[in-house]
């Protein structure tokens, strides 16, 4: 198991920062999608819908969601509209978690629930990868900082919970995870994104700002990974799928982009701003 996912991991890196640095962002946009329409498949089997019918038209429905945002992404109102609605969304999704005392059991959700709840969890997070891909000077460079600063995230917090974890983050939906791991995490990207700010050229009230996106971002990118771990727990699944041997689904993949993706795109489009 181990060496079939060291042997993933390494192809599919390889393959995403190639598509990342040597794809013009109509193509990397492309790329993405097939990984995201993959992922609507396993959204559908998570939720459980009533037929199979249903698991079908909800990557459908995702599939021409993500068609209109790629057709209206010249206006910046309709990212920040999306992304403004994915953050509510993510903050709904944290007070479910909060108030999760145990995990409830799996009820069958009908096509339009799915695509629903699907909407907020897919399409922003494709829209704002290829946001940054597509955003002048550094485009490909903020999508591969992306990647290490959640990378290094989930590091942070298992190195760190391991050491020093003492008090549950939500031990009925990921009894592993500690809150002394979410501190490192926020400390060790932090720091990440005051180096990252740096190189990007930003410094003063910009560098401090950045480094606290970075924070934000990883503390969604956490929402984003327990709500995954609490639909595999409904759904009685350890993994959203099986299509990366040793690292199951699409959605295990991309958990915590689907929450922190969106926050980091629209943050830099604020910082832009400035």
């Amino acid at each position: 198991m181990l060496k079939a996912r060291i042997i993933t991991g390494t192809i599919l890196l390889a393959l995403v920062l190639s598509a990342n640095f040597y794809l013009a962002s109509p193509w990397f946009a492309a790329f993405l999608s097939l990984f995201i329409l993959r992922g609507g498949f396993e959204w559908a089997r998570l939720m459980r819908g009533p037929d199979s019918m249903a698991r079908v038209w909800t990557p459908i429905g995702i599939g021409l969601l993500m068609l209109l945002l790629w057709l209206t992404r010249g206006t910046p109102i309709v990212a920040s509209i999306t992304f403004t609605f994915s953050a509510l969304g993510w903050f709904f999704v944290l007070w479910l978690l909060r108030h999760v005392e145990r995990v409830p059991p799996a009820r069958s959700r009908n096509a339009v629930v799915q695509f629903i709840l699907g909407s907020v969890v897919l399409p922003p997070c494709w829209l704002a990868l290829v946001t940054l891909h597509d955003m002048p000077d550094y485009g490909p460079h903020y999508v591969f900082f992306l990647i290490g600063l959640i990378a290094l995230a989930d590091t942070a917090a298992f190195f760190t919970g391991r050491a020093i974890g003492k008090r549950k983050l939500a031990p009925s939906i990921s009894p592993g995870k500690t809150w002394e791991g979410v501190g490192g995490a926020v400390v060790a990207t932090s720091l990440f994104g005051g180096i990252g700010a740096w190189l990007f050229g930003l410094n003063g009230v910009l560098l401090a700002a950045f480094s606290l996106l970075c924070a934000l971002t990883v503390l969604f990118s956490i929402v984003g990974d327990l709500f995954e771990s609490l639909l595999k727990r409904q759904a009685g699944v350890k993994d959203s799928g099986t299509i990366f041997p040793g690292h199951g689904g699409v959605l295990d993949r991309i958990d915590g982009f689907t929450a922190g993706a969106p926050i980091f795109a629209f943050g830099l489009m604020l910082l832009e701003q400035l």
